[in-house]
């Protein structure tokens, strides 16, 4: 028996969320594998139509779900940019930014090699999580978590999710995470400025002790 009802909660990242039946009655989970169609992202304000079924722990969820139609509000609505897209010139920035501030550091104070075969190493590392985490939200499996990704890029991965970010279209909206993330690259950066430059290094040392 089919029903219909509308996407009440919608979680992009995780891919799941729940329906609001339209004849009433409790909401329904929906794992993004149960869609009929791919031909776009289920979003809040979303009817569908839909089968139940119960799931190993006994709770009803939905299956062999199809869009029906965008809410009306929706259909209104004119198509807005990306929310990342300010965001993604910024990441850009960031790498070429960094590169030239790495020259400089290796040119003054003669940074040794391995730091940039640890960025780079690191950078793949993190970039194959995001691929990963990205492939495990779409089949619906153990996703990476947050902080392993926030810390690959605390210890010089950050280049690398910034490429995955722009590359991949994962991690690029959800707000708090990129704070965290942005967060994570200036404490990496300001690290590497005060290890590398010893008129820092000096500085951040007498002021440790003298406070």
């Amino acid at each position: 028996m089919r029903f219909e009802g509308v996407m009440k909660k919608w979680d992009d990242d995780r891919g799941f969320g729940f329906i609001e039946p339209a004849q009433g009655g409790q909401e329904i989970f929906v794992h993004i594998k149960s869609f009929t169609e791919r031909n776009g992202r289920p979003q809040v304000g979303h009817r569908v139509a839909f089968e139940v079924e119960r799931g190993q722990d006994g709770k009803k969820r939905a299956r062999a779900v199809r869009m029906v139609q965008l809410s009306r509000a929706q259909a209104r609505r004119p198509p807005r940019a990306p929310r990342t897209q300010g965001f993604g010139t910024a990441s850009y920035f960031a790498l070429p930014a960094f590169a030239v501030a790495y020259v400089a550091a290796a040119i003054l104070w003669r940074v040794p090699g391995w730091v940039a075969i640890g960025y780079g190493a690191a950078s793949l590392v993190c970039f194959a999580c995001y691929a990963a985490d990205k492939s495990a939200a779409r089949a619906g499996r153990w996703r990476v978590r947050e902080s392993t990704l926030l810390l690959l890029g605390l210890f010089g991965g950050w280049p690398g999710a910034i490429v995955a970010q722009q590359v991949l279209r994962h991690k690029s909206r959800k707000a708090s995470f990129r704070a965290g993330f942005w967060a994570t690259v200036v404490l990496n950066v300001a690290a590497f400025l005060v290890l590398a430059c010893p008129p820092l290094r000096q500085w951040v040392l007498l002021t440790s002790h003298a406070g």
